[in-house]
């Protein structure tokens, strides 16, 4: 493995923490770390990606995300990623970093290919980056989204970096108070954010959409359902709003409640036990 150290005149950084590793090169200064300008990746968003947090102890659930990477890589039509490669590169960009709280993002694209849609020549494109980030808030505000998610399309469930319907929608929300934007499928079922999975408390019951109504299998959705008792049912947006408690979850929200759905408010007690669940069950392992 290559590595590049930050050049010392450099006058902008995004992050002091920033460290990016690119098909076998390590960047010390990220602004130093590229991708080719024809890479189908750049050029068509042909790509998938993983985003996962960093303890103090480590990255949680590597080996789960390695393999929702791998689902999603197939479902485009990539070669199946080196899990050992990016293991690696996962230690390196984690090297001599100690993280309070960190998050890695992991990119796989076709690599080059054609200035259109034809399959990329490749090889593909592994980026793996890591850097410090910031506790969220216990609870946050969602809005619901004015377009839908379409649950039966080809990139339905596919963790793609297609990502600017998800932007756009993301930043409506933010236009109106929210952090995360609520999609709803075309079958009228409640989907779910543009970064996160949704749940429902209904008295002691705990429900969360179905993988058919068309969102990410998440893998912090997984977790909840596997320690908290969750059951999966298509809701309405009527019959969701009805709900005692609404909550989110992602790999860097972890559990958070939602005190604020449009003009809906919302109490966050249940929401506050589970959260502190979920944070001690993944601090003491990490491969759950």
């Amino acid at each position: 493995m290559t590595t590049t150290s930050a050049d010392p005149s450099a006058t902008a950084a995004a992050s002091g923490d920033l460290r990016i590793w690119v098909n076998g090169t390590l960047y010390d200064d990220p602004s130093a770390a590229t991708i080719g300008a024809a890479d189908h990746g750049l050029v068509v968003g042909d790509g998938v990606f993983e985003t996962l947090k960093v303890l103090p102890a480590g990255p949680f659930t590597v080996g789960r995300h390695l393999d929702r990477l791998t689902r999603s890589a197939r479902l485009l039509g990539l070669p199946d990623p080196d899990h050992d490669q990016a293991r690696e590169a996962i230690d390196a960009v984690l090297a001599d970093r100690a993280y309070e709280l960190g998050k890695i993002r992991i990119t796989y694209t076709g690599g080059r290919g054609p200035l259109g849609s034809q399959a990329p020549f490749g090889p593909p494109t592994l980026v793996v980056a890591a850097d410090s980030i910031e506790p969220l808030e216990p609870t946050t505000a969602i809005v619901t989204a004015p377009w839908t998610r379409n649950e039966r399309g080809a990139l339905a469930g596919v963790k793609s970096i297609s990502y600017a319907e998800n932007v756009r929608a993301l930043a409506y929300a933010a236009e109106r108070g929210g952090t995360e934007a609520i999609l709803i499928n075309n079958a009228g079922h409640v989907c779910e954010g543009t970064g996160s999975n949704i749940f429902f408390v209904f008295g002691d019951d705990l429900v969360t959409p179905t993988l058919e109504a068309g969102p990410l299998a998440g893998i912090t959705r997984a977790l909840v359902i596997e320690w908290c008792g969750v059951r999966e049912a298509d809701l309405t947006e009527v019959e969701a709003r009805a709900a005692d408690e609404v909550f989110i979850t992602s790999s860097l929200r972890d559990v958070q409640g939602v005190h604020r759905w449009d003009d809906k408010e919302y109490p966050t007690t249940r929401s506050a036990e589970l959260a502190k669940i979920f944070a001690e069950r993944s601090a003491a392992d990490l491969e759950p």
